[in-house]
């Protein structure tokens, strides 16, 4: 079975405009960051209204192949050693 979540970027900026009831994380504290804390990760199968509504805009948004590629970068993960 294929993933057929949608994943988002976000400014952090906008974690306390977050419904967490909304996606598929439950807190600001189990939220993936980036390496400089600029941004964070959100994922759904439904799209949130908050990004319907247009309160919070993603950086942006991929299906689960791409987030993979973005997560491995060197903005999301430390270098292996």
């Amino acid at each position: 079975m294929s993933n057929t979540l949608t994943y988002a970027t976000i400014s952090i900026d906008d974690l306390n405009k977050i419904d967490f009831s909304q996606i598929g994380e439950d807190s600001a504290d189990t939220i993936r960051k980036s390496l400089d804390l600029t941004q964070f990760l959100i994922k759904w199968s439904s799209e949130p209204t908050f990004i319907e509504d247009e309160l919070v805009i993603p950086i942006g948004v991929y299906n689960h192949a791409n987030i993979l590629t973005l997560m491995a970068s060197a903005e999301w993960s430390e270098p292996m050693p």
